[in-house]
């Protein structure tokens, strides 16, 4: 058995320092609309839920990049048929569209790993624990899903210290609605054409680096403060992903390689937007314009679960249905505790008499309502839902 280090109540950064401003507070009096702060949150879900466990995670890793390997090499198996050459190019795109959606669902299912990895939750075993993280993610993450593992852990992890704050959260870009008439032209041509964008956000986001910085050429807000020895072992993360697909792509060649890595990476880029997006995106959710409206558990309880159909909740490492435990113990709390971590809070928030506090939606035609979000509301937010000092 692993000897498994007790992680801090508090944030880790990735390069060990803590920010003592979301460190949870041992207060126990239950101020009705204030949600429980992180200890008294703490005290609501088993003690086993933080418990990681470095063989368990590296099973359901093996798992998924057994999934991966078997759609990506079904797949190209199809598109070197002599079947599959005899047919035009819309019977060939009908055949292998089913191939491409199965198996950007399972390099979705990799990416919530290298999630885990990201926030240390692969492992914590203090001889051993940070390497494999690095492993894990480099794989998942810079391979796999063509993501450079280190930027992107760099800007995740200021998402969650900012989460639903109006100007310090990252991967989320907020506009008032009411303010759109003030926006620069480019915002605008960018809502206008909303309906196309989908497919290639998460391609915008890595490489434009719209709205936190780039995660291949770094610039933008996400490299303010960061070392030369920082961003050299972004590279690492860069350089990994570079190779994979230049490897693959000269391999393969550009036809088989569109069809066979980009298709399904479009596929998984589209989980990972929806996802994110829809998580947190609510009608009643609401932003905070500063610090003293705004606390670490105020923004965490306005992230929302949303309950996808239990096979696509678990095949998706309960990403959907455990989100506001993640963002409470984002790196304390492992994928596979998340579903009773989770039924124990919804309990304990109940008989708090604060149930009200705790947002889930169920969303079984999550596609639709994606679509639906995104032309509707894009990422305005209307002032009502401004909470201000």
């Amino acid at each position: 058995m692993d000897k498994e280090s007790t992680a801090p109540l508090f944030f880790v950064d990735d390069d060990g320092s803590t920010d003592a401003a979301i460190q949870a507070t041992a207060d126990d009096v239950c101020v009705v609309d204030e949600p429980p702060t992180l200890a008294e949150a703490k005290r609501l879900i088993p003690a086993e839920s933080f418990h990681v466990d470095t063989a368990t995670s590296l099973l359901y890793f093996c798992a998924d990049f057994l999934a991966v390997g078997a759609s990506m090499g079904f797949l190209n198996a199809v598109v070197h048929s002599d079947f599959y050459s005899q047919m035009s190019m819309p019977i060939q795109a009908l055949m292998v569209a089913p191939l491409q959606v199965l198996m950007g669902f399972a390099m979705w299912c990799m990416w919530c790993i290298g999630h885990d990895a990201g926030h240390t939750t692969v492992s914590k075993n203090r001889a051993v624990g940070p390497a494999i993280n690095r492993v894990v993610g480099e794989i998942a993450h810079s391979m796999i899903c063509l993501t450079p593992f280190v930027p992107w852990r760099s800007s995740h992890l200021k998402h969650h210290i900012g989460h639903n704050h109006l100007t310090r959260d990252f991967s989320h870009q907020w506009f008032i609605r009411e303010e759109r008439d003030d926006l620069h032209p480019l915002i605008k041509a960018s809502h206008a054409t909303r309906n196309v964008q989908l497919p290639i956000l998460y391609l915008v986001y890595l490489l434009i680096g719209i709205p936190d910085g780039g995660h291949v050429v770094f610039y933008g807000r996400m490299w303010e403060g960061q070392s030369l020895k920082q961003k050299l072992n972004a590279a690492v993360s860069v350089a990994v992903s570079v190779a994979t697909a230049t490897s693959l792509w000269m391999t393969m060649g550009t036809a088989d390689f569109a069809v066979i890595c980009l298709a399904p990476w479009l596929v998984m880029s589209f989980w990972l937007f929806m996802v994110t997006y829809l998580q947190h995106h609510s009608d009643d959710g609401k932003l905070y314009t500063d610090d003293d409206s705004w606390s670490f558990e105020r923004g965490a309880f306005q992230t929302v679960d949303r309950d996808y159909g239990k096979l696509i909740n678990r095949l998706s490492h309960h990403m959907m249905d455990g989100h506001v435990v993640h963002h409470l113990f984002f790196t304390r709390v492992p994928h596979y505790r998340l579903e009773e971590a989770t039924r124990s809070l919804v309990r304990g928030m109940e008989e708090r008499g604060q149930s009200y506090l705790y947002k889930q939606i169920d969303t079984p035609d999550f596609t639709q309502e994606i679509v639906r979000q995104f032309n509707d509301n894009w990422f305005f937010v209307d002032e009502k839902q401004i909470v201000r000092k």
